[in-house]
């Protein structure tokens, strides 16, 4: 199995501008001396956190920082942006790392975001389409390119630079509903699947996206699949009672994001996990989490359905040291090269 992080930087009380970023950049360098394989970072606006905002701006400033950490993006929410300033921009941090760019794309999915930039969010579908097929456009013609669609309009324009990796980076995609994996298999994308769905209904996820694959006639790679969990390792088994709070500490701060600014229709049909109750079941059922020994086996468990990229979600440095010692080491043996 391969591993890597997930995140971006954030703020912890008051603090100074920037303190989230150096945080999280020297997280991303210690993964990288420690044999991680990928750090996939998010996107997010508006919501005076600290959160990143220009995760292409930050992974061309990792790229300068690291030699072999593979540096992607999970994911940029194409209905926000240009999508020709995209292709140019994801193409740059291509060229300056070497060819490490794993371009993990999205719809969008939180509400204070799209009224934030006024628009609206029942166009996310349509508008993410559109850019993806420009994106594909631009980086597959040896010339110029023209688009007359429904949302973007460009004549005889140029892109530049052309990615180093060939035909292009690998191209990511989240879903969780049977539907939307199916139709990214038949996309060919990669697909990215969630930290609080449980290891069985992560089965069956990926059970769905090699079924389409197959149905398609499309290849099929072990690495088509990354999971995000969260790493909650406990170093005795007196202490997983405080790294399961700290996991069900997540999942009730992924809820209340997810609900922020929903209209009630809206919440009220989605499995917000505010609850504690929920949420530790939640934890419990989906998270890498316990002693290092009970890590290794919840991993095994989601390597018996295919799985072999696990992303460790923002985890804490003691924890990321301890499974890098402890637990990567039962994977490594068999696992190909990067």
């Amino acid at each position: 199995m391969r591993f890597g992080i997930f995140g971006g930087p954030a703020e912890e009380g008051p603090e100074p501008p920037g303190a989230g970023y150096r945080r999280f950049i020297d997280l991303s360098l210690e993964a990288e001396e420690l044999g991680y394989d990928g750090v996939y970072v998010v996107e997010h606006h508006f919501g005076r956190r600290g959160q990143l905002s220009a995760s292409l701006a930050f992974l061309a400033h990792l790229a300068a920082l690291t030699s072999r950490i593979r540096l992607g993006t999970a994911v940029i929410v194409l209905p926000w942006h240009n999508p020709v300033l995209v292709a140019e921009q994801a193409a740059t941090v291509d060229v300056l790392s070497g060819g490490r760019l794993d371009l993990g794309v999205g719809r969008g999915y939180q509400f204070p975001e799209f009224q934030g930039f006024q628009i609206p969010i029942e166009e996310a579908g349509a508008r993410a389409d559109e850019a993806m097929e420009l994106i594909r456009k631009a980086w597959s013609s040896d010339g110029s390119i023209s688009h007359h669609g429904r949302y973007w309009d460009f004549e005889q324009i140029y892109i530049e630079p052309r990615p180093l990796q060939s035909p292009h980076p690998p191209l990511w995609q989240g879903a969780g509903s049977p539907d939307s994996i199916r139709r990214v298999a038949r996309e060919g994308y990669r697909l990215f699947l969630d930290q609080i769905g449980s290891f069985e209904l992560t089965a069956e996820r990926a059970a769905i996206y090699r079924e389409e694959q197959r149905a398609a006639g499309l290849p099929a790679s072990r690495d088509d699949i990354a999971v995000t969990r969260g790493l909650l390792v406990a170093a005795s088994e007196g202490e997983r009672e405080a790294a399961a709070a700290r996991g069900e500490r997540t999942v009730r701060r992924l809820a209340e994001l997810a609900a922020e600014g929903a209209p009630p229709e809206l919440r009220a049909t989605r499995p917000f996990y505010s609850e504690p109750e929920a949420a530790r079941r939640t934890t419990e059922e989906s998270a890498i989490l316990g002693t290092p020994a009970e890590c290794i086996e919840r991993l095994r468990r989601l390597e018996a359905s295919g799985i072999d990229r696990v992303l460790f979600s923002n985890p804490r440095p003691e924890d990321m040291r301890l499974f890098a010692s402890e637990g990567m080491p039962e994977f490594r043996a068999a696992a190909a090269p990067a």
